[in-house]
């Protein structure tokens, strides 16, 4: 299978920042340490502290798919419901 690479982009609620960044710093160390993750990194913009970008690599889908079942993804999507206004996940396969 190919490596998988993920953008995703959150939009936060405006009241909601700090908490939903906490939250997303937490599931760093221990999405790091998954089983095929190769790359974890999480940017939030510059001129929209809203916006919070994951850049990821997984050795394929399968691994990708695991992750979202771990406690730790499972504890963020709990403590961080209500507050992401948008989200868009763009799951990539390296074609060049």
């Amino acid at each position: 299978m190919s490596i998988v690479t993920v953008v995703a982009k959150l939009i936060v609620n405006e009241a909601a920042v700090e908490t939903v960044k906490t939250e997303l710093l937490k599931m760093i160390e221990p999405t790091r340490m998954e089983e095929g993750c190769i790359e974890y990194r999480l940017h939030q913009d510059n001129d929209d502290q809203n916006v919070f970008i994951f850049f990821e690599m997984w050795e394929n889908l399968a691994c990708l798919e695991r992750h979202m079942t771990t406690p730790h993804f499972s504890c963020y999507v709990a403590a961080v419901e209500g507050m992401i206004a948008e989200k868009t996940v763009h799951k990539m396969t390296r074609i060049a």
